[in-house]
């Protein structure tokens, strides 16, 4: 079965440069914690396996509109959680900048309120300056940062064993009501953390949130087959999508993991109409309320660090940044050097040809999208997809017209089968370490 998350964009988010000037979008949606709850009952209801968060707390005023203006992940969900049922939630958090006792209290808060649907998003923080929001003069490197991660998500999972499942009795008549023996303190001490423990809350119904991560980087792919349960990949071609589908699982299975045990999520922004044409016209207007040459150029400065290429002559040649790109975007900055140098691109000509129309492959009508997710899912490319639309009107349109389609042909449910989103994704509920 083909797995469905939502990944709301409020205002617009990288490359979504003119969404908050669509009149359909209301210019505090991305503060508007009904605009949430609104997007992930339209998912639930569509049976998805989840709501999606993304996260980062560095900003200049050049910033996507979305990301100047928007709510914590965890406090945002927390609220979706009492207006949802089933549909998981998945918030980002970084591991560079929070520490490992705090994040497995707040996602193990949200587990707990949601019933067991929470999930967690690992990130190492791809903005350098949020170095300066947290005391530290620069960021930290990719192996540093990398290290830190895995041993953070080994302890927060060290920390949501703590309690066994029947830790607490509560028996009155023997006044028990916490057995000590099912209590565990994790005293930790690694590379980068010291952690005693315990924490104080139990485990959820799923047992420990659901694991996600992303990243194409050589420490990137094996954090997620080491530690992931769900990933974030990219999708731009379905040659790319399978390679990378591959080589993970293929990572999962050397680390000693059931490859099954990972699902992988493409990123997918489908354009539904009810024509071929008229969705091939509409990705069109979509490409030209986007394209701004300032606002590509301030794209650009996000995986060099957040830097200013409007000081350079747009028409000079590509600036040496290679020194900014080891603690920024790494792998995309590294790529986008080497292709300026290879090739003798100018400054614009990078920022044009990094932002040119590229067809997606999910726009057409309801059967041409639904046709095209099926043949991507049949080329193992992904276990699911991580959808994204710029309007309310839009996700419905594909709510109503693509997944009945999906459905009708096995690929996707027909009513949830599970209350978690361990149990939506076909995940094993973690044995607790302890009763082991």
């Amino acid at each position: 079965m083909i797995h469905l998350a939502l990944h709301p964009y409020g205002v617009g988010g990288p490359g979504q440069h003119g969404l908050w000037k669509d009149p359909r979008i209301a210019k505090n949606a991305s503060i508007d914690i009904q605009y949430y709850i609104r997007q992930a009952q339209i998912a639930e209801e569509a049976l998805f396996d989840a709501l999606f968060i993304v996260d980062s707390q560095f900003i200049n005023s050049t910033y996507p509109s979305h990301y100047l203006n928007r709510l914590e992940p965890l406090t945002l969900l927390s609220a979706v959680a009492v207006h949802t049922s089933r549909i998981g939630l998945v918030g980002t958090a970084s591991s560079t900048y929070n520490s490992p006792f705090n994040l497995a209290r707040r996602f193990g808060s949200l587990d707990h309120i949601s019933g067991g649907r929470a999930g967690w998003n690992v990130v190492t923080s791809f903005d350098t300056g949020t170095s300066r929001n947290y005391g530290l003069e620069e960021h930290l490197d990719y192996a540093t940062r990398y290290g830190r991660a895995l041993e953070a998500v080994q302890v927060i999972r060290g920390l949501w064993d703590s309690y066994e499942d029947d830790a607490f009795p509560a028996d009155v008549a023997r006044d028990v009501f916490l057995d000590p023996t099912k209590l565990h303190a994790l005293n930790h001490v690694g590379e980068h953390f010291r952690v005693d423990g315990p924490l104080n809350l139990s485990r959820s119904p799923q047992g420990q949130p659901v694991i996600f991560q992303a990243g194409v980087s050589e420490e990137g792919r094996n954090l997620a087959a080491q530690v992931a349960e769900g990933i974030y990949a990219p999708g731009s071609s379905i040659e790319q999508a399978h390679e990378y589908y591959t080589d993970i699982k293929r990572r999962t299975a050397a680390a000693g993991r059931d490859p099954d045990h990972i699902k992988v999520f493409i990123h997918g922004g489908p354009v539904v109409a009810a024509t071929d044409a008229a969705a091939r016209d509409r990705e069109r207007e979509i490409f030209a309320e986007d394209n701004s040459f300032s606002a590509n150029l301030a794209l650009l400065g996000r995986g060099f660090g957040a830097h200013d290429f409007s000081v350079y002559d747009p028409d000079g040649p590509f600036p040496d940044v290679a020194h900014l790109a080891e603690r920024g975007g790494r792998t995309g900055a590294t790529k986008i050097i080497e292709r300026a140098r290879r090739e003798n691109l100018t400054l614009r000509q990078v920022v044009e040809s990094a932002n040119e129309f590229k067809r997606s492959p999910f726009v057409g009508s309801p059967e041409t999208v639904a046709d095209a997710i099926e043949t991507w899912f049949a080329a193992e490319t992904f276990d699911g997809i991580n959808l994204a639309f710029r309007t309310d009107e839009e996700l419905l349109f594909f709510v109503e017209g693509v997944v009945p389609l999906l459905q009708k042909r096995g690929l996707f449910r027909t009513e949830y089968e599970s209350d978690t989103l361990r149990g939506h994704l076909g995940l094993p509920i973690p044995t607790n370490r302890y009763a082991q």
